[in-house]
């Protein structure tokens, strides 16, 4: 193991009380997070935005490849190019390209073609996959990237809740104009975007519930 060296694994096993306190904590914590649809436009420092995205890319991937590229967006102008042309993918979506089903699954979180969140949040982040590498212009191949990509996106949806932080899974389909207006190369594709930020004030989300323990564990 000479060429791949393994190191000491940092870990304190904790108490049993501390072990039970901290699930628990976690689990509260996480059942508080929403999705919200209407930002504040107050400034986040680019260095927690830096934190939140480093966590998401300390997620585990196939064959540790890390096919992935997270893009900040705070510019005015780029984020006004974004809204526009995820708003005229969207229009078509809600004028045709949804069925009637799908649409009224929608009724329930009162949404529409028009986002205004792309502009609103002071910051857009935008996940593309690499579906292989470049280096010195071979490809080289990566592995269970949509696999290793969403669960890296889970990370920083995550990361972003426990900062203190709002935001919402955006997936206009199709996405190829955010390759195009952010300039990526051609073996990335854009996965996912969250608007982030703080929650615009007096803010409210639908009433949801949850599926309870027993509709999704299957204890074995």
């Amino acid at each position: 193991m000479k060429d791949h060296p393994f190191v000491p694994l940092l870990y304190a096993e904790p108490s049993l009380r501390k072990l039970i306190a901290d699930a628990d904590n976690f689990r509260t914590k996480m059942k508080a997070r929403r999705s919200v649809r209407f930002f504040s436009d107050k400034a986040v420092p680019r260095q927690v935005i830096e934190d939140i995205i480093m966590t998401a890319a300390s997620a585990p991937s196939g064959a540790n490849k890390q096919p992935w590229t997270f893009c900040a967006v705070s510019s005015k102008d780029l984020k006004s190019c974004i809204r526009e042309a995820a708003e005229k993918e969207e229009y078509e979506n809600y004028h045709g390209r949804m069925s009637e089903e799908w649409l009224k699954d929608l009724e329930k979180f009162d949404t529409n073609w028009q986002k205004a969140f792309l502009t609103e949040a002071p910051w857009l982040i935008v996940i593309f996959k690499k579906s292989y590498d470049l280096e010195n212009g071979t490809r080289t191949k990566n592995y269970y990237v949509n696999e290793s990509v969403g669960i890296a996106s889970g990370f920083l949806i995550a990361a972003i809740h426990m900062a203190g932080l709002v935001t919402l899974t955006h997936t206009p389909s199709p996405m190829n104009f955010l390759q195009a207006i952010l300039g990526r190369p051609e073996n990335e594709r854009p996965f996912l975007l969250l608007p982030v930020g703080y929650p615009a004030e007096g803010v409210t989300v639908p009433d949801l519930v949850r599926k309870k323990e027993d509709e999704v564990i299957c204890w074995y």
